[in-house]
């Protein structure tokens, strides 16, 4: 390629970088097919960062992203790389089964035969899972549900995909990993949508691990309208987090409350109608400096349920901003209580409510037990199914899923904030129904 050519071909790649996600997404919709397969083979150019191998001496890159963040498309641009560079190279490709190899690593639409540069010519051979690429290089199609294949069999590099749903993953991988071991820098890509799995807490916490993490918003190339309605449905869900925002969620071991029974205890914002009453709990800070101030209110269905219709707590709010939260909260629902933690002083908690024109009655408790322990008789209501949740209040959720049993926090954050005014708001009401006598409470 001559200077000039060079020159040419860098100002249009700095064009493009230049512009913004909509924009690239015009341009891309314009593109005639010939062009469309010019920019294919300048893949550097103009892929996301995440998608690019990166810098450093390790030996595992794993991208572990939500569903399309191109994490096909950078496994396949990866291995093609290797196979041009690396002729003569024997290459592993392992999915769940082989079945998924073949229509997405193989002949899928980001797949490696979709990826390769006009000139070039790989050849699928499907009686022996093989795909020859003109350098000589050979990669093999693995499935991960018949691990002892990969007993054996040496490879230079491998590509792993959706790794999370290998049925043997344990077995699978320790095959892979023990023939991975031709050439003088063997590597592996590990391609995965998040999920709690023994074998993905196991790969993330290998020594000199690279890791990429991204979600479908990051990838400019999808229909805003598709990105768009994938958030409508399910942003901040667990569902969401996980195979949209690319978030590993587990559950804290001994946990109150696990992810998948807030996820069963969820509904409608718009379902629940007009409450019977509404009760607000609120966990005030220290100081405006620390920790947020926890403002839940939460409402007693005519149907007899209980359900938690907003999260109005606030970050490192003065005493006047967050009485305001609450008096705003107060007047937006109809509420006929607060309960707020005196944890500052009962009565300098009712003179800062007063003093922001909260009205309405004001019960000031202070606790005897931990937080966690406070939490017990809420959590065994969501057990029973009198609670739900009108909407989807992750920052919330994620304390409830810290709580764990016999008093213990490992959540977000210093303290649960959020999760405590939730326990108060919840147990004032379950205390209206003749249903305990709260969650280790005395009034002053």
């Amino acid at each position: 390629m001559t200077k000039r050519r060079r020159d040419v071909v860098g100002d249009i790649l700095d064009v493009l970088l230049d512009l913004d996600p909509s924009q690239l997404r015009r341009l891309m919709r314009k593109l005639t097919h010939l062009q469309r397969i010019e920019l294919i083979e300048r893949w550097r150019g103009w892929a996301q960062p995440g998608q690019c191998e990166p810098p450093g001496d390790w030996r595992i890159w794993m991208i572990c992203a939500g569903r399309g963040f191109g994490k096909t498309r950078a496994g396949s641009e990866w291995i093609s790389e290797r196979a041009r560079t690396m002729p003569g190279a024997r290459i592993a490709l392992v999915a769940a089964n082989e079945t998924d190899g073949k229509r997405v690593m193989i002949e899928g639409r980001s797949g490696l035969l979709a990826v390769a540069r006009s000139a070039e010519t790989p050849r699928w051979r499907d009686g022996l899972r093989e795909l020859h690429f003109d350098s000589g290089a050979v990669a093999t199609l693995y499935s991960a549900a018949a691990p002892e294949n990969l007993r054996g069999p040496e490879h230079h590099v491998a590509w792993c995909d959706e790794l999370a749903k290998w049925p043997a993953g344990e077995a699978a991988w320790d095959n892979l990993i023990l023939g991975l071991r031709l050439g003088t820098a063997p590597r592996a890509l590990v391609t995965t949508t998040p999920r709690p799995t023994p074998l993905m807490r196991r790969i993330a916490a290998l020594p000199g691990l690279a890791e990429t993490r991204g979600g479908t918003r990051d990838n400019p190339y999808l229909p805003a309208t598709f990105v768009e309605a994938m958030a409508a449905s399910y942003a901040g869900t667990r569902l969401g987090r996980q195979e949209l925002d690319g978030e590993l969620l587990e559950d804290v071991e001994g946990a109150l409350w696990t992810r998948a029974a807030i996820e069963a205890c969820r509904v409608e914002a718009a379902s629940v109608g007009k409450p019977a009453r509404v009760v607000i709990g609120v966990d005030p800070p220290a100081t405006s400096r620390g920790d947020a101030c926890g403002i839940v209110v939460a409402a007693l269905l005519r149907d007899r349920r209980l359900a938690v219709v907003e999260d109005a707590s606030v970050e490192k709010a003065t005493p006047a901003l967050w009485a305001q939260a609450v008096a705003a909260a107060a007047a937006r629902w109809g509420a006929e209580r607060v309960v707020a933690e005196s944890n500052m002083g009962g009565e300098m908690v009712l003179e800062v409510l007063r003093a922001a024109e909260v009205t309405l009655p004001v019960k000031a408790v202070r606790a005897r037990v931990g937080k966690a322990r406070r939490a017990e008789p809420v959590a065994l209501a969501y057990e029973r199914g009198e609670v739900v949740h009108a909407g989807v209040f992750a920052s919330l959720e994620d304390e409830l899923c810290g709580l764990q049993v016999g008093g213990g926090y490992a959540g977000p954050g210093r303290s649960p904030d959020r999760a405590d005014a939730c326990v108060w708001a919840l147990a004032e009401l379950l205390r209206g129904l003749g249903k305990g006598k709260g969650p280790g409470v005395r009034r002053v």
